[in-house]
């Protein structure tokens, strides 16, 4: 079965709404995260999930080919995994976030993860980059 491409890029003239979650939202997500990454410290699991929010929320106002580092990639599984959540995030945020699993091989391309960043700036994001490097880990055994 074949799916159908992304739908084209598209701007959005007014600001864009912040990428928030309720408190209680926010600590479910998180315990995703921790229930999937055993030994992980709440801390990092909380700077993954918001890196992740910061990803979609870009995503969703229309940045084109952006590609999440594997820390960040934890934190939007963890987020779909929340389907109502994560549906009404996207709608909150100005469209839908497809998932499209990255082409065999293709896991760890750095400029794609350059891309981002610089997409993510653009929405007016800081990037918290310890969690974009893919060539050191903050997480032991991540390599």
């Amino acid at each position: 079965m074949s799916f159908p491409p992304p739908p084209p890029c598209r701007t959005k003239p007014h600001a864009p709404p912040t990428p928030a979650l309720a408190d209680a939202q926010f600590d479910a997500v998180r315990a995703t995260v921790l229930d999937d990454n055993p030994g992980m410290e709440p801390e990092l699991a909380a700077r993954i999930v918001t890196e992740a929010l910061k990803f979609v929320a870009t995503a969703a106002r229309g940045a084109d080919d952006m590609t999440p580092s594997r820390l960040v990639d934890k934190g939007w599984h963890a987020l779909i995994l929340h389907t109502a959540l994560y549906k009404q995030l996207c709608a909150h945020l100005g469209g839908f976030v497809d998932h499209y699993p990255s082409p065999q091989g293709t896991e760890g391309d750095l400029d794609a993860f350059d891309r981002t960043i610089r997409s993510i700036e653009r929405a007016g994001f800081a990037v918290d980059r310890q969690l974009w490097d893919e060539r050191t880990s903050v997480l032991a055994g991540e390599r």
